[in-house]
């Protein structure tokens, strides 16, 4: 069975997708048939790239098509991610979305009743999870080499200001949603359960987006997370783990890393796949692995993924929505109802 791709957009992160996926010797039977953009020219230009046989005039075109493709993988905007995974998920197709899976908790709540309504796969795309590096990680802290796990810290800040859609409200700007998505993640992986007390401390731009916070996530059991997500300062982005026996570092950068330093202190590489083309984003060869994923939960019938769950995209989404909150960012969406 061959699970058949369409790809919704075509800028820079869905590029690095389709060349993850083109470019990896062992794929398995999956294939990339298919493209859409608001602008067809772009979609036309973005197929003959990536050797895609198929372009859609519109995303509604795609999405109502018939026995085209299987998955839509959506790489759009922030704002768009709601509208467009429902149009996918009403009209049959499984959807991998690009984080964060919606603008806020209400939204994602929405979206995930209507892929269980319509009995469809959803997952958000955090590539993070799927990487060789946080699986070795997982392996080592459940061999109880570090002891019980009390301190995460992660960073995860690049100066980036000047990238439009981060800083502007309407484009979903924010920093605990592009960057910050990776350093909740990471405390989420490993204390797996809510945390009982969010605080965070930030700055906000003129147009009320946050730029850059300190989150500090307090579990239960005296367990603590210290996240920073910024956008105006380039910063050591590595992540560590500490118990009452060891420490486990994944180095920079942390959200999808090729070094893990153990807790004994030796230092395990990983190696990502050669990309045929050119790509935009750092070890984004790594995007295959969530392809694989969602492709091995359709031929298996799941309709989300256990490593990516949907409890956990509603834990990270109340979470983004806390953050926003204490620093007084708010979306005109945030007063709607879905």
């Amino acid at each position: 069975m061959t699970i058949r791709w369409g790809i919704v957009s075509a800028g820079k992160i869905a590029n690095d997708f389709v060349n993850a996926v083109n470019s990896y010797p062992e794929k398995g039977d999956q294939a990339i048939v298919a493209v859409a953009a608001r602008d067809r020219s772009r979609a036309e230009a973005f197929a003959k790239t990536h050797s895609i046989p198929k372009v859609f005039d519109t995303y509604q075109a795609m999405a109502e098509s018939e026995g085209v493709i299987d998955v839509a993988y959506i790489g759009a905007l922030h704002p768009d991610h709601y509208p467009l995974a429902k149009l996918f998920l009403e009209h049959g197709k499984h959807v991998l979305c690009e984080k964060p899976l919606c603008l806020n908790l209400k939204q994602t709540q929405s979206l995930i009743n209507i892929a269980k309504k319509n009995k469809r796969f959803l997952m958000e795309a955090v590539w993070s999870r799927f990487a060789p590096a946080y699986l070795a990680l997982e392996k080592e802290i459940a061999s109880g080499k570090l002891g019980e796990v009390k301190r995460v810290e992660a960073n995860f800040g690049i100066s980036c200001l000047d990238v439009i859609r981060l800083t502007k409200k309407d484009m979903g700007g924010s920093a605990v949603m592009d960057l910050g998505v990776y350093v909740l993640q990471f405390a989420q992986l490993i204390f797996k359960d809510e945390p009982t007390k969010v605080t965070v401390v930030g700055e906000t731009n003129a147009e009320g987006v946050d730029v850059g916070e300190t989150i500090i996530l307090e579990y239960s059991g005296g367990r603590r997370a210290v996240l920073t997500a910024d956008a105006t300062v380039k910063m050591w982005n590595k992540g560590t783990v500490t118990g009452t026996k060891g420490r486990l570092t994944v180095e920079d950068p942390f959200h999808f890393p090729t070094t893990l330093i153990h807790s004994d202190g030796t230092v395990e590489e990983f190696k990502l796949h050669d990309l045929k083309l050119f790509s935009n984003f750092i070890n984004s060869a790594g995007l295959v692995y969530e392809s694989l994923e969602v492709a091995r939960c359709i031929r298996e019938g799941l309709l989300e993924s256990p490593r990516m769950s949907h409890r956990e995209s509603l834990i990270l989404a109340k979470l983004e929505d806390t953050v926003r909150k204490q620093l007084g960012v708010r979306y005109d969406i945030d007063d709607q109802e879905f």
